[in-house]
């Protein structure tokens, strides 16, 4: 464990007890690692610390996942991804920048956002339009680097409309792929991805890997407003224990 000397260990239970349940609800959902994590990860570590580490992680699963994504995804999820692309490193930089008792605090109500976005009544299985489509992906790069979160706003252009819940999931996996690897470039750049972030973020891949494919083990097995109840009960309930921990 040499690799992870910079840690403490509560840091690392805290990590590990956090990405185990992450990755099972990324498995059953295609999204919320980042939510889920970031949050709770955000107070063990420094805040920077944990949005690299995370990026890591979710860059490397969606790397085992690229035929699914490739078969099952929507268009629009290439201009997204590019969108995220440029997006990204003004959110680093801001975060960077921020202090970190308060960009905690602006974490978990981004966390907060996602639940109350999974709430929203669903709409047709029409694609937004182009404006729409250019603010959902500016809008989740700058929270990718902010929070490693693109969720909050590409959840609801899919899960919040009436399409296959494979097309919905695949195209979140593939966007939150691009953000990851944006995020991680987007670190490198501007000189905040240490190695020991790297370390934690590759110790922690093998359980990510383990709790996807639990969770994926149950996709499609529960009933759509069941798999909605889960996700949005899972999501409020990690952002407001953020919350009151801030408090």
């Amino acid at each position: 464990m040499d690799f992870l000397a910079g840690f403490s260990a509560a840091q690392i239970a805290v990590a590990i007890a956090a990405t185990l349940g992450a990755a099972f609800v990324r498995g059953l959902t295609g999204f919320g690692f980042g939510i889920l994590l970031v949050p709770i990860l955000a107070l063990a570590l420094t805040p920077v610390e944990a949005v690299l580490a995370i990026n890591i992680m979710a860059g490397l699963l969606a790397l085992t996942e690229i035929r699914l994504i490739l078969r099952e995804a929507e268009r629009s999820a290439l201009l997204i991804s590019t969108l995220v692309v440029v997006g990204t490193a003004p959110g680093l930089m801001l975060l960077a920048a921020t202090p970190q008792d308060l960009a905690r605090l602006l974490i978990a109500l981004v966390a907060l956002s996602a639940f109350g976005a999974i709430l929203l009544p669903r709409r047709s299985a029409a694609q937004p339009g182009a404006g729409a489509t250019t603010a959902v992906g500016l809008s989740a790069g700058v929270l990718t680097g902010f929070a490693a979160m693109p969720g909050p706003p590409v959840v609801p252009y899919y899960v919040g409309r009436d399409i296959p819940r494979a097309t919905a999931k695949a195209s979140m996996i593939g966007i939150f792929g691009v953000a990851a690897v944006a995020g991680i470039a987007s670190g490198s750049a501007i000189g905040v991805l240490e190695w020991k972030i790297v370390s934690l973020g590759l110790a922690l891949f093998p359980l990510v890997l383990f709790g996807n494919w639990i969770g994926s083990l149950a996709f499609g097995k529960v009933s759509d407003p069941v798999w909605r109840s889960f996700v949005g009960t899972v999501l409020g309930a990690a952002a407001v224990a953020a919350l009151l921990k801030l408090v």
